[in-house]
């Protein structure tokens, strides 16, 4: 019916933007490494010391994405369309700061990737072409690998706020996200990285005080604050390191340097003639003019969610169901001025002490009081209640994708423009441990990729 009243003829295969296709032989080699990874990664992360598992996630992530890639048109192909930012470098020559000056009043004579989106994701791939990696696969190659180090940089931010425990649970799932469809090859794969780089570095800071808290806060503040020049639609993505902040309790020291870091960003861009609140005002106007422009809001404030639900994958919700059920039984323990139904949590006689109960409670599996071992084979040591739980992380990025959502300005495509979103969203998943999940996961990812012809 929507395609009948000429609202969806960019969209061939709604709420995905791409068409329907037939799975090919092709295909073959992901389902032999997603049956090996869903066998094996669980129990190598577990056991493997923490540096080697997060080498072991980050390798399973990046062949998974590539061997998905790969199974269909190249892991390059994305990059070859004349929509995309490469498109544009002929235009950047060798004059970056002349482009950037200009870049709000030429952006209608731009294609269509660089006029929705800041300058930021064609300096990226100008400055890679300068040290001599020009061309589609080297930009491919940027984008699938900075995309994949998120499973590293979230499972750093997760150790720091959940503890370690929770951070290895959600290695498997963060490694064959459904995700990884779009992860290879798209630009919002790297804004992905380097979101998630951002939060990693203010966590990993945050918690000491002198130089080292301040320059970890200037790295994280440079990476965050770059956010908004890579896309416009990451602004709520900034709720997630606020989030982690509290969570941690970051230093002084490390909040000033965010700050500054990100300052720095703001005023490197307004040095070189580009105004972002100039830039938003541009692309609207070129978004109002575009046939994307007359999707139907209300269809697409549904369809959204439904993209996001295949981007994270049947495990995150059920995960997100299983944590929400935590949510409310300790919401209401604390309204009522009683203990949580688990007598494994503390409630205290406060409402202070019952809300960190709440936040114990939504963090993860109840952990009984007592002496438990850390790991399998491990020493049995006293149990530490994390300082915070996944539940928070996961709630600050379905907060920011919900904002996005109702305002209306993603309105189709979120299968790529959500994937900074969706790999915190996906912590979810750890809240069902288990291989079955795990291989539900691989699946959706497999059939996204043999069904769905996509344009990234």
């Amino acid at each position: 019916m929507l395609h009948g009243a000429g609202v969806l003829r960019i969209d061939h295969l709604p709420p995905l933007h791409g068409h329907l296709r037939v799975p090919s032989a092709a295909l073959l080699p992901p389902p032999a490494f997603a049956a090996l990874a869903v066998a094996a990664l669980p129990a190598l992360v577990t056991r493997l010391r923490f540096g080697a598992a997060l080498l072991v996630a980050y390798g399973a992530a990046l062949a998974w994405a590539v061997l998905l890639a790969s199974s269909g048109e190249g892991l390059a192909w994305p990059f070859t369309h004349r929509q995309e930012y490469l498109a544009v470098l002929p235009a950047v020559g060798g004059d970056p700061l002349g482009w950037l000056a200009s870049f709000t009043e030429r952006l209608p004579a731009y294609p269509t990737h660089v006029r929705g989106h800041p300058p930021l994701p064609v300096l990226v791939l100008w400055v890679l072409a300068r040290v001599g990696l020009p061309g589609p696969l080297p930009a491919a190659l940027l984008a699938v690998t900075t995309g994949c180090s998120a499973t590293v940089a979230v499972a750093l931010t997760v150790r720091r706020v959940a503890g370690e425990e929770a951070a290895r649970r959600a290695l498997p799932y963060l490694a064959l996200t459904p995700a990884a469809v779009w992860i290879a090859t798209t630009m919002d794969a790297f804004f992905a990285g380097v979101g998630a780089w951002g939060v990693a570095l203010l966590v990993r800071g945050g918690t000491g005080g002198g130089p080292p808290g301040v320059l970890y806060g200037a790295a994280a503040g440079v990476l965050l604050g770059a956010l908004p020049y890579l896309s416009y639609g990451l602004v709520p993505y900034l709720l997630v390191p606020v989030v982690a902040a509290v969570a941690v309790r970051i230093t002084r020291a490390a909040v000033v340097g965010c700050l500054v870091g990100a300052a720095a960003v703001t005023a490197a861009f307004a040095a070189g003639g580009f105004r972002w609140p100039a830039g938003v005002a541009a692309t609207h106007v070129e978004w109002a003019a575009d046939p994307g422009a007359a999707r139907p809001y209300l269809y697409f404030l549904v369809a959204n969610l439904a993209v996001l639900a295949l981007l994270t994958g049947p495990a995150t919700a059920a995960g997100l169901a299983v944590l929400m059920d935590r949510a409310t039984v300790a919401g209401l323990a604390v309204l009522t001025g009683r203990a949580a139904a688990d007598p494994a949590v503390p409630v205290g006689r406060t409402v202070a002490r019952r809300v960190i109960a709440v936040g114990r409670t939504v963090a993860g599996p109840v952990i009984p009081v007592g002496r438990v071992p850390n790991r399998p084979g491990a020493a049995a040591g006293p149990v530490r209640w994390p300082r915070g739980g996944v539940g928070a992380l996961v709630a600050a990025a379905a907060v920011a994708v919900l904002a996005l959502d109702v305002s209306g300005v993603t309105r189709g495509e979120v299968e790529r423009i959500w994937v900074p979103y969706a790999v915190w969203i996906s912590l979810a998943a750890t809240a069902v441990p288990g291989r079955r999940w795990l291989a539900a996961q691989a699946a959706i990812g497999l059939l996204l990729q043999g069904l769905v012809l996509s344009p990234w």
